[in-house]
């Protein structure tokens, strides 16, 4: 094989760059070029050698020999411009042209180089071109016609002079020539199938290896051919979707998207891109084979249109099929959080609103109390109503800071920032205290207040204070929203290591509509504008983030017209159940969320109801 290897080098380099990028077509000018040229280059390089042996040569046999340059030139034309049917043309022509030379000189068809005429035609099927045989074949024939022709007008040689030896030796030149044919053709065909079979397992390969899954539809959208990848995003084998196995495992919801879609791209001729759900099958833990759906993208493209595929493949489209199901529950990812950024929005702009009544007020009060006092000696106030007016100022004081207190207490629960200070006590001394704070309002506005509870409570260790900000919440606004008349109780019990405090009044009560709401800061079940109970819709707020601090549950129940039932759960030792500081970020995400996943569980959305403030009786100006 050393041998050989420089001159495979040299062939391999005359191979016009066009052909390079084509195995086969390389190989088929490597075919052409190598025997021309090394065998014109043999023959040639004999001739002195014919010489010694055969003496001086005839003018035919100097044609003869000077003929076998043509060869070489064709080779080369051929490696200059990659020119494949042209060159095999030449060298029919060539061929031609040679034996009608010799045959005319030898005896015209009963010459023994006529019979390499017939070899021409099976050179020019080398070229893999009907148009090159039929040229070969047309020259051929029209060299026999020739020589018939002359030796019809006695212009030829008599053929008898010739020996028989010189016959047979044509013949078996040609025979040879002929088998050397039928061998560089087998070897072609050896290499196009070589090719092709590497090309299958090159297919093959990248079928497997693809993730994407690659359809073949007919014109009545059964899948002719689907790839290997389908068995992992459809769970089942690819015998199963072929036919219409795909169309009965889309979505029935997605099914005429599907099939419209199909549809365009073999009627129109056109790409198109649809979106749809398909039914995997899946084992679960118990190795039990379950279904669910998936979203996929399918891009079709008529089949005629890429390949230019025959007459009979028109009307059939491919597919490529990919799993986007990430990217689709991304997308409604963005759109649950695009929703909860114009909630956000509209907490906002609910907050101005609020913020600019709550503040009003009493800030009204302030200044006009406040000049009122400046100027007493021209309005001649006397000193009952410089006292009353100023007791009017320090509860409008007293109120704004109640609101200011709210909101900074909202802030810190959502920033993780509320410091909770543990410490044993007894509940009942906090709910005992409650009562008492809230009982004048509750005598000023009619409502009963209840307690319903006993004395044998057990010692709970918990933040004190924001124990009594959450009953004092939930009680103020119990009395806020009943009615004259009406009842608010209040009762404790010990519940599997936790108190359970709960709040019912008999009031107004919320929606369904707004329930699902409540919570959310400064969210209230009316309008800012046409509410008939002030407060900033903090109160609820502040309980659920302090709730969730000390580990404990929340829960709410309303109705229209009969009242509301507040419960909170909080374990005895808020130590151990409240989050710690690796689940804080969670505390977060919930407390500024408060209630924005309408699905996280009933019994934790809040009501409109807010936490305690001092309030301001409404007095007329004098």
């Amino acid at each position: 094989m050393g041998v050989f290897a420089p001159i495979r080098e040299y062939v391999e380099t005359l191979v016009h760059p066009s052909a390079l990028g084509d195995a086969l077509t390389a190989a088929r000018h490597r075919a052409f070029i190598a025997p021309r040229l090394l065998g014109s280059m043999a023959a040639l390089a004999s001739f002195p050698l014919y010489l010694i042996a055969r003496g001086a040569p005839s003018a035919i046999e100097l044609i003869a020999f000077a003929w076998l340059v043509a060869p070489i030139l064709i080779a080369y034309f051929l490696s200059r411009t990659g020119r494949y049917e042209s060159a095999h043309t030449l060298s029919s022509l060539a061929l031609i042209g040679l034996v009608t030379l010799v045959a005319a000189s030898t005896g015209g068809v009963n010459s023994f180089a006529a019979v390499w005429l017939v070899v021409v035609p099976l050179e020019a099927a080398l070229s893999a071109s009907r148009r090159v045989v039929a040229a070969a074949s047309i020259a051929a024939l029209g060299a026999v016609a020739i020589l018939l022709l002359l030796g019809a007008t006695h212009l030829l040689p008599e053929a008898g002079g010739w020996k028989p030896m010189l016959a047979a030796l044509g013949i078996v030149s040609a025979t040879l020539y002929a088998t050397g044919l039928a061998l560089g053709a087998e070897a072609l065909a050896h290499t196009s199938f070589r090719l092709l079979y590497s090309e299958e397992d090159r297919c093959r390969l990248l079928e497997r290896s693809m993730t994407d899954v690659i359809t073949r539809h007919g014109r009545d959208g059964a899948v002719l051919f689907v790839s290997p990848a389908a068995e992992v995003l459809f769970g089942v084998s690819t015998a199963a979707l072929r036919g219409h196995g795909l169309f009965h495992r889309v979505h029935v919801a997605d099914r005429p998207a599907y099939l419209t879609a199909l549809g365009d791209a073999a009627a129109l001729r056109e790409s198109r891109t649809v979106e749809f759900r398909v039914r995997r099958e899946c084992a679960d833990a118990a190795d039990r084979t379950i279904a669910q759906f998936v979203w996929v993208e399918m891009l079709c493209r008529p089949l005629a249109a890429e390949t230019g595929g025959s007459s009979e493949a028109r009307g059939e489209v491919v597919g490529v099929l990919r799993d986007v199901t990430r990217r689709k529950e991304h997308e409604e990812e963005l759109e649950r959080a695009r929703a909860e950024a114009e909630r956000a929005n509209a907490r906002k702009s609910r907050f101005l609103a609020t913020m600019s009544h709550e503040l009003r007020t009493p800030l009204n009060a302030v200044i006009g109390f406040s000049e009122m006092l400046i100027n007493e000696s021209a309005l001649m106030l006397d000193q009952k109503r410089r006292g009353e007016y100023a007791v009017l100022i320090n509860e409008s004081g007293h109120h704004l800071l109640s609101v200011v207190n709210g909101i900074l207490d909202i802030s810190k629960i959502e920033t993780d920032s509320f410091e909770i200070t543990a410490e044993p006590f007894a509940p009942l001394e906090v709910v005992a205290g409650c009562c008492e704070l809230v009982a004048g309002r509750a005598v000023e506005t009619g409502v009963r207040l209840e307690r319903l509870f006993n004395d044998q409570l057990p010692e709970m260790t918990a933040d004190k204070r924001a124990l009594q900000q959450i009953l004092l919440n939930l009680l103020s606004n119990a009395i806020r929203f009943s009615d004259r008349g009406g009842k608010v109780v209040i009762s404790a019990r010990a519940d599997a290591g936790a108190i359970v405090f709960t709040v019912e009044d008999n009031g107004i009560g919320i929606s369904e509509e707004d329930l699902a709401r409540v919570g959310e800061p400064y969210f209230q079940a009316r309008s800012s504008y046409e509410r008939r109970h002030a407060g900033t819709g903090l109160g609820l707020s502040i309980v659920k983030g302090l709730v969730r601090l000390h580990g404990g549950e929340f829960s709410i129940r309303s109705r229209v017209g009969e009242g509301t039932r507040v419960s909170v759960r909080l374990p005895l030792d808020c130590e151990r159940a409240r989050p710690k500081e690796g689940q804080m970020t969670f505390v977060r995400r919930l407390a500024n969320s408060l209630a924005a996943n309408p699905d996280f569980h009933a019994a934790d959305h809040s009501a409109t109801h807010e936490g305690p403030r001092s309030e301001m009786p409404v007095r007329k100006r004098a």
